[in-house]
């Protein structure tokens, strides 16, 4: 029991140091600009050697997209956890609700701080690269999820035009809301506006 109570507690603190590190980042990257702000720099701010934030990420464009991986994750089970009697375009739905939520429920983050970095994302020409490709992999993923939990209602090519066609208006939804310079909250609700409006036209799904 001591040994699994202090696994507990190494894990907790390094969710801590990830966490500090990351919000060490997106001030600096607020106060000083992206290109600007070093490794070492985020280090300090976190009170953490450089050595210790390589242990947590490879670069600071790795900070910022800290969460990726697990919301990708989350969003797969969702399609494959879909439940019995629901359509494509009810689990899509469910999918966009849930994917604002977890856009500001990781480790606790806010609206503020996923406007951030959606600000960022759209000034640096480095993030808007990495940004593209993480779009095309992570539809080209989901679409298969989909696909898989529909294999007797969608083919692989509807599959991928519903991904395509949903996450396509939410993510333009939300940069067009960000230059009107509307608040995040108010780019989440358009966001979710843009949703019902694409999956009105995809209801003959299934």
């Amino acid at each position: 029991m001591v040994q699994s109570g202090g696994a507990g507690l190494r894990e907790r603190k390094k969710q801590r140091t990830r966490r500090a590190l990351v919000e060490a980042a997106f001030r600096l990257f607020d106060e000083k600009g992206y290109e600007e702000t070093t490794l070492a720099e985020i280090a300090a701010e976190a009170e953490v050697s450089t050595r210790t934030f390589f242990s947590y990420f490879a670069s600071k464009e790795d900070v910022v997209f800290y969460d990726s991986a697990r919301r990708m994750d989350l969003a797969v089970a969702t399609l494959a956890g879909r439940a019995p009697g629901e359509s494509p375009a009810d689990v899509l739905r469910r999918l966009v609700r849930d994917s604002m939520c977890w856009l500001t429920t990781y480790e606790e983050f806010s609206f503020e701080d996923a406007g951030l970095r959606l600000r960022l994302v759209l000034k640096e020409p480095t993030l808007q690269a990495r940004a593209l490709m993480m779009l095309i992999e992570s539809q080209v993923r989901l679409a298969r999820a989909l696909h898989e939990s529909y294999p007797d209602e969608l083919g692989p090519v509807e599959a991928a035009a519903a991904v395509g066609a949903v996450f396509g208006a939410v993510k333009l939804a939300i940069i067009a809301n960000m230059d009107s310079g509307s608040s995040v909250e108010d780019m989440a609700e358009t966001a979710r506006r843009a949703a019902e409006l694409t999956l009105s036209g995809l209801c003959s799904l299934g």
